[in-house]
């Protein structure tokens, strides 16, 4: 999907969206594109405390515990990035917010592309997205491109 003005800035960043383990599977095609594109990989993950309310009991000696999930998560597929293409300088930024569209919105004004991962709920027929990608493909800065999740990251989280 291409959004943003006609006369898209060049910001040397491809921007990655990193939820967990599995968008390795973005991480990727990102990584190709800031190769071919000569910019550097920007990895971000963007976690909620709200997203866990009603699924688990939140006590604030709970919050490091999701904090430190997101930025494992997010160093394992920059490792992996990183020994797949060596030549690539690659930064990983976590960022915790109420909401997660907002921050890769916010993200996406100093990117040229945003690569994430779409949601397709279980048991779903047709084409569905989540909140944070319809937000992002209606209010992104620059293009998205979106690559289907696959396998046990469908569970429901918020995206």
């Amino acid at each position: 999907m291409v959004r943003g003005g006609e006369n898209l800035a060049e910001s040397g960043v491809v921007l990655a969206a990193v939820r967990d383990e599995y968008d390795l599977d973005c991480a990727r095609p990102a990584a190709r594109e800031a190769e071919l594109r000569e910019a550097t990989l920007r990895l971000l993950t963007v976690w909620n405390v709200l997203q866990y309310a009603g699924t688990v009991v939140t006590m604030l000696d709970d919050v490091d515990e999701f904090a430190g999930r997101h930025v494992r998560s997010l160093e394992s597929v920059a490792d992996r990035v990183r020994e797949e293409f060596p030549a690539l300088t690659v930064h990983t930024d976590a960022e915790k917010s109420v909401s997660v569209a907002s921050v890769l919105v916010e993200a996406s004004r100093h990117a040229e592309l945003l690569v994430m991962g779409g949601r397709r709920s279980p048991g779903y027929f047709g084409p569905t997205l989540g909140r944070t990608t319809h937000s992002l493909l209606h209010h992104s800065h620059c293009p998205v491109e979106l690559i289907p999740r696959h396998g046990e990251e469908q569970r429901s989280v918020a995206s």
